[in-house]
């Protein structure tokens, strides 16, 4: 079956509809994060959520921990309507590393929940999984490898019958490094046949993105991702700080590319999530914020923002992810040691009222 892959320079296109990148963010009074939780000594390195049927917030409890050294196993955490945490299950470790590492996770039609397994912070190299979970009664059962090959498997979305998984890093030596996201038709993944991607020549891979970052610490390119209600679909790329906002013909294939934003105030995006209003929530780890950006405009808000520090009382703590549910968005503190940001011992995740 004929693929379709566009590649696109970042650093030449501008936003559509919207003439040259803006300079200035928009004005907003900020607002004060709120302590969600202060987590229990097992759970550290919060990342990627995704809001399940049931309306609860489903979390990857990471636990990369203090140097990367997963003291703790990872999880599959559960955010309750009143906000309490629950676990849902274990991760199975990688046979290799020895460890699982989840970032970005989202439910597939089939009701099972897909997890993107970053064996980049376990020294791994092409050793990162797509792993399904299935759950059952509130619980994992059975958990299986779908997909392997890749270098640093993060933001995972679904929109009809295909599952969009981001590569991180397919070639971290390039300049610009390559990145890009890979595109899996849901009929076609199977435990019992494993996909092994291979990169730049795989031809599940679907959208090639070059990031064109300032600095080694930059060095990151394709990171969180998902959809807005009309089917487009937007891809952070951490290194440029921008947002890559991507339209489709009726086909499925790629119409057109831009930058949705960049820079504006955001000094890198990290995981992101669309909410009921089509905005885009994105986590800014360098920059130590939460912003919103407009996807009609491309307008970024800075929402909240604070110095580094440890997350006592909420403040953000090198967010990673971040996504709204009714009027609060919920915030992953990764907490890991990079960039303006080093691990502490007390392992927080905040929340943000909007009214």
């Amino acid at each position: 079956m004929k693929k379709s892959m566009l590649i696109i320079t970042l650093c030449t296109i501008i936003a559509a509809g919207c003439g040259a990148p803006k300079e200035e963010t928009t004005k907003s009074d900020l607002l004060k994060p709120e302590l969600l939780f202060t987590l229990a000594d097992q759970y550290d390195s919060p990342d990627g959520m995704t809001i399940g049927k049931d309306g609860n917030i489903y979390l990857a409890m990471n636990c990369a921990g203090k140097d990367f050294k997963f003291a703790n196993h990872a999880k599959i955490m559960r955010i309750t309507a009143d906000d309490k945490l629950e676990e849902v299950g274990t991760l199975p470790p990688h046979p290799e590393t020895k460890v699982a590492s989840p970032l970005g996770i989202v439910f597939g039609p089939d009701g099972s929940l897909y997890i993107c397994d970053n064996q980049a912070f376990a020294g791994g190299t092409k050793k990162s999984r797509v792993l399904r979970m299935t759950i059952e009664d509130g619980k994992a059962v059975k958990t299986e490898v779908l997909v392997e090959g890749l270098q640093m498997a993060n933001g995972i979305a679904v929109r009809g019958g295909s599952l969009y998984v981001n590569e991180t890093a397919i070639d971290p030596e390039a300049k610009p490094m390559i990145s890009g996201v890979y595109r899996f038709k849901f009929s076609e993944l199977d435990p019992a046949n494993v996909i092994k991607v291979t990169g730049s020549d795989d031809p599940h891979l679907f959208l090639k993105v070059e990031t064109d970052y300032p600095n080694d610490l930059m060095k990151v390119g394709a990171n969180g991702i998902d959809f807005d209600s009309k089917g487009n679909m937007y891809v952070c790329n951490f290194g440029e700080a921008a947002v890559i906002k991507a339209t489709f013909k009726e086909d499925g294939t790629i119409d057109k590319v831009s930058n949705l934003c960049k820079g504006q105030g955001i000094e890198s995006s990290d995981g992101c999530h669309i909410d009921q209003n089509d905005d885009l929530w994105v986590a800014d780890f360098m920059g130590n914020a939460i912003v919103k950006v407009c996807t009609k405009s491309g307008d970024v808000t800075i929402v909240a923002k604070n110095e580094p520090g440890d997350g006592k009382d909420g403040a953000l703590d090198a967010p990673s992810e971040c996504i709204r549910r009714g009027n609060k968005v919920y915030v992953s503190n990764i907490d890991i040691t990079y960039g303006p940001n080093a691990y502490d011992e007390l392992q927080t995740m905040s929340v943000i009222n909007l009214e």
